[in-house]
């Protein structure tokens, strides 16, 4: 079992940045894929960055090159670096993990392990 935690979220100016993090317990997250998602209000949740255990990523079109998804192994912890933010960037945005064993990375039903969310609001 895998408890994720997210931190990091507040309310930022258009332009700005913010860092978000996932901390894991229970298990390492070495072996798994891990996912940032993000759900504004109305919308359904919708795939922001997939990072496997050998460091590839793959990021959604509308936050390519704005956003970096990095692991700390010594830590247990995924993060999230959002810069540039936009005010469609405001969302909740949820830390999931997986063992990888589907091929549909960006599926929201690819994931087991989801944590429960945190706010990020960017004013224009």
């Amino acid at each position: 079992q895998v408890t994720l935690v997210e931190s990091g979220g507040g309310l930022v100016q258009a332009g700005g940045s913010l860092r978000l993090s996932c901390d894991a317990s229970g298990r390492s997250l070495t072996n798994y894929r891990t996912a940032w998602f993000r759900q504004a209000p109305g919308k359904e949740r919708e795939f922001v960055v997939v990072s496997w255990s050998t460091d590839r990523s793959v990021y959604a079109d509308s936050v390519k090159g704005r956003f970096t998804i990095s692991r700390d192994n010594a830590k247990n912890t995924v993060r999230l670096q959002m810069n540039t933010l936009k005010p469609e960037d405001t969302a909740v945005y949820y830390c999931a993990a997986d063992m990888g064993t589907t091929n549909y990375p960006t599926s929201v039903s690819s994931y087991d392990y989801w944590g429960q969310g945190t706010q990020v609001t960017v004013s224009s």
